[in-house]
């Protein structure tokens, strides 16, 4: 009987060809990547870029939606509706299936049916990224604002701290439309920032007050939130805490940061956040501002406030500040309101 032949394969010799890619290299990809449901899903490629992604400087958590402590999506915070004053202090306790469940999902696939952070739904986002041990540039995005304002308002916060409030300018406005073609709406030829009698009657002013206490709670109760974080990652060299509304952002850079640590963090007692320090205020107004694009800003306000201890701050710095803070039509609001008249205010600590 005449034997078959068989044929046998050659063994194939697989090769991996991120292997090709020296560490660093992978480190500066990843490093751009920074969004932290994808640096979670690259950990899952392979053992080593699992222990390459903790080594990234730089990392973006993005908080998509807030759901409640039991986990029920159907029962997601509407943040749209107006906030109590303690809405933050309930961001970094709900949030927990917008930032854990590319992680919970995973599996590793060098060890079957581990996770490569276990449990990780039941964690607070602190927790997740303590998993990071070399952050160096942090950006949290929170979904919404933390204020809540009528359709056509606009009201924006940035706020820089250290342990304690250092600079807040908050940039608003009664009503933001398109500008009416020939409307022919021309302000006052000796009108360079006076406010009417009407803006003490009718509760303008009250409102602006109302806005830089909502705007100052919001700053320091996210100040108040970032303790742990700051405390846990001591190579963070800048810290950005924003919303994905653009309302308020809180920054601190090396120096700031360096101070929270030093100095111990001075508590409202009535809250959660921050004690907001006796403040000076500049009060910048105009009741109509063109801006580029047709666009134009009724009760236009620039709001300046610094706290009592530092007078009211290097002229200079305070300007760079509040160009800096916002961008593009909003810029060039915030130095079009710098040239006006500056009405000071005073405010004691809350």
């Amino acid at each position: 009987m005449q034997a078959k032949a068989r044929i046998h394969a050659d063994p194939v010799h697989e090769f991996d060809q991120f292997d090709c890619l020296h560490d660093s290299l992978v480190l500066l990809i990843l490093n751009k990547l920074e969004d932290v449901r994808s640096l979670g899903r690259c950990s899952a490629v392979s053992k080593r870029f699992s222990g390459l992604v903790l080594l990234v400087h730089d990392v973006r958590v993005k908080i998509d939606h807030v759901v409640t402590v039991d986990g029920g999506a159907d029962d997601a915070l509407n943040l749209s509706s107006p906030k109590p004053h303690n809405i933050i202090s309930h961001l970094f306790k709900m949030m927990l299936f917008a930032i854990a469940k590319p992680f919970h999902d995973m599996r590793s696939p060098i060890s079957a049916g581990r996770l490569l952070f276990p449990q990780l739904s039941q964690h607070s986002p602190v927790q997740v990224l303590k998993n990071f041990s070399h952050v160096r540039n942090l950006q949290v995005e929170l979904p919404s604002g933390d204020v809540a304002v009528e359709e056509g308002v606009l009201l924006k916060w940035r706020a820089e701290y250290g342990s304690t409030l250092q600079s807040c300018v908050i940039l608003g406005g009664t009503l933001v439309d398109r500008k009416a073609a020939g409307s022919g709406h021309e302000p006052s030829p000796d009108d360079k920032g006076s406010m009417p009698e009407s803006f003490y009657t009718n509760g303008g002013l009250k409102l602006r007050v109302v806005w830089t206490i909502s705007c100052l709670i919001a700053a320091s109760t996210r100040h108040y939130l970032l303790r742990s974080i700051i405390n846990d990652h001591p190579t963070l060299r800048s810290l950005v805490l924003a919303d994905a509304e653009g309302q308020g952002a809180l920054s601190m850079g090396a120096e700031q940061l360096n101070d929270f640590r030093e100095h111990q963090l001075s508590a409202s007692p009535c809250s959660n956040r921050t004690q907001v320090p006796a403040c000076n205020m500049k009060l910048k107004y105009a009741q109509y501002l063109e801006l580029p694009g047709g666009l134009a800003l009724q009760g236009a306000t620039l709001l300046v406030t610094k706290p009592a201890s530092d007078g009211h701050g290097n002229r200079k710095e305070v300007e760079a500040f509040v160009s800096s803070a916002f961008d593009g039509p909003l810029r060039f609001a915030a130095k079009a309101l710098m040239k006006r008249r500056t009405y000071l205010l005073e405010m004691n600590g809350f």
